[in-house]
């Protein structure tokens, strides 16, 4: 595919009418939750903890429809309290590096998680980089040699490199929103070289590439999954901030297939990312594995398959504008 060819197919979209917001009762459920005791009690417990109805996932979702400032104070601070108090301020690769007893699952957190946070906590106003200043020189740390990072610790015990983008949009898209740095400039590259679209070409990470197929159907929320359009539009913003040209054959897969399946430029949702997930939940005083995770209505009402999404609709249509100029000659 030609410039002048992907430029005519990004033109041939139109801007459709605003869209409907997203029911405001249910946004206003998940901002009561927020503000409430029961919210304070789960974040004391864990900060992450469980899928998909702590206090985490509310903010998380809250950003991603755009009213992270919705999100009470004190909540805000009791967040980067909990994520400081953290026992392990490092990702365990290598014997020693997590002390006896450690719970992998509860004690350590991932590249996903952080660079989540991190972008929640940015959009309500924190100073990231003051208030947990391990956070963004953890990014740099652990990005691989292509630019990737991934959030199994095997894989960079691993003979190859076997870098993951699930784990890496996260942290991306969050050091987008600061001055500009060698990890997004890596990250972008690593995006660029994949095409948005392509799994791990390692042995170590073959599920990811039995798994990349899927990334063409648009998921909402994201929180730390992966699409092409969150590829896209996280991609488009670095160039656009970096006023660096995009090569054409980095973008045209998924650029092609979003016109293809958006050709009113609505975005439906085509995919819950999140459904069928195991999570920990507390019961009795214990830490327990469940095999499915619970939900809350703004996560319900948000994520319908086949329903208009206003965020989704509204990306894509910056992100095509941004691509007309942005595109190398």
């Amino acid at each position: 595919m030609t410039v002048d060819d992907l430029r005519r197919a990004v033109a041939s979209v139109p801007d459709p009418s605003p869209l409907p917001p997203i029911d405001e009762e249910l946004v206003a459920s998940s901002v009561r939750y927020l503000g409430s005791s029961a919210a304070m009690e789960s974040l004391e417990a864990d900060a992450y903890w469980p899928k998909w109805d702590s206090p985490w996932w509310h903010m998380l979702l809250l950003s991603e429809i755009d009213e992270a400032r919705r999100i009470p104070a004190a909540m805000v601070d009791a967040m980067v309290a909990r994520l400081d108090a953290m026992p392990l301020h490092v990702f365990p690769i290598y014997p020693g590096e997590a002390p006896p007893g450690t719970d992998p699952w509860r004690d350590v957190i991932c590249h996903c998680a952080l660079g989540s946070m991190h972008r929640v906590l940015t959009e309500c106003g924190v100073d990231v980089a003051a208030s947990l200043k391990w956070v963004e020189p953890w990014f740099e740390r652990y990005q691989m040699v292509d630019g990737g990072a991934n959030c199994d610790e095997k894989a960079y015990l691993a003979a190859e490199c076997a870098s993951s983008m699930v784990a890496t949009i996260s942290p991306f898209e969050a050091m987008l929103a600061r001055p500009v740095s060698t990890f997004a400039d890596r990250a972008a590259a690593f995006m660029i070289e994949r095409q948005l679209t392509k799994g791990s070409p390692s042995v170590h990470n073959a599920e990811e590439r039995a798994t990349a197929p899927s990334w063409l159907e648009v998921c909402f929320p994201r929180f730390y999954f992966y699409d092409v359009l969150r590829g896209l539009c996280a991609v488009v913003k670095w160039a656009k901030g970096r006023e660096q040209l995009l090569p054409v054959e980095a973008i045209a897969t998924a650029t092609a297939h979003l016109v293809a399946a958006f050709p009113d430029g609505v975005v439906r949702v085509q995919r819950r990312a999140f459904a069928g997930r195991r999570t920990l939940v507390h019961i009795d005083g214990e830490w327990q594995q469940r095999p499915s995770a619970s939900t809350f209505p703004l996560l319900e009402g948000a994520s319908k398959i086949g329903e208009p999404s206003p965020v989704l609709t509204r990306h894509w249509a910056v992100a095509r504008r941004d691509l007309m100029t942005l595109l190398e000659p």
